[in-house]
């Protein structure tokens, strides 16, 4: 948690915003997240117009697109109320690089106004929500990859941890590269595939090292990266999303 980061009261009700990687590949982790602020009492809206944040084309280069792309994520959510991100890259976009892409522009005041309302979900769930969260599931192990974002920009690594300690049965193994990059940044394992490559193969080694049975991260695009070398290899933990990790492991339906 940023030092000088103000929370709301708990809302009755907040719009959720999926990100591209959640809705093409992992849905299951955006249900999960709409589902731990739902069992809290908290009415979740999906605006169905919803696209990408505009990260990708913003780390490109190409502003007036990037733009856009923001303007029209400001018209789904147009009501005063939290906007939960369930990626720590997504939200830190959102929050902090918005207000950056609209410098000296007539629309500043608003996207400001925007930017304010945007919450990683973990940081939510732990400094708005306050959840307790009872562990119903085995004794396992996991690894928790903290992306770059999560650990500097949005600095939330340390409720990723908060979530999994609450959870009993949950033991979280140290990895010897705990806070390097696994290599994906977005358009950076495109643009340089070969040095993104290197960087995921180290990455990925640490993990399974661990002997870890679980792989849980908050971005899905760490989680794709490395999940991908991991399945590529053989060997290592599965990975999942730290929201459906949390679902699973505290819901009674699921256990």
């Amino acid at each position: 948690m940023k030092p000088d980061q103000q929370y709301p009261d708990k809302p009755l009700s907040v719009y959720f915003f999926g990100t591209c990687l959640i809705d093409l590949i992992y849905p299951q982790a955006g249900l999960a997240g709409m589902q731990l602020i739902q069992r809290e009492g908290v009415k979740v809206i999906f605006p169905q117009d919803q696209t990408c944040c505009g990260q990708p084309a913003w780390n490109s280069g190409y502003r007036e697109q990037a733009r856009s792309v923001a303007l029209a994520q400001l018209d789904c959510f147009p009501q005063d109320i939290p906007i939960v991100v369930p990626s720590a890259s997504c939200a830190g976009m959102m929050r902090y690089q918005y207000p950056e892409l609209f410098k000296d522009t007539p629309q500043l005041s608003r996207v400001k106004g925007f930017s304010n309302r945007v919450f990683e979900l973990t940081e939510f769930l732990v400094h708005v929500l306050k959840v307790k969260l009872k562990d119903l599931g085995p004794p396992t192990r996991v690894a928790l990859h903290a992306s770059c974002s999560a650990q500097r920009e949005m600095a939330v690594s340390e409720e990723h941890s908060n979530l999994l300690q609450q959870l009993d049965n949950v033991e979280i193994l140290e990895q010897e590269r705990k806070r390097e990059c696994c290599g994906f940044g977005g358009t950076f394992a495109v643009k340089h595939a070969e040095i993104s490559n290197a960087m995921v193969e180290d990455k990925a080694k640490s993990i399974a090292d661990t002997g870890a049975e679980k792989l849980v991260s908050g971005d899905c695009g760490c989680l794709m990266n490395i999940s991908g070398n991991l399945q590529h290899t053989g060997q290592g933990p599965e990975g999942q999303h730290i929201a459906t990790f949390l679902w699973e492991r505290t819901n009674a339906t699921e256990s």
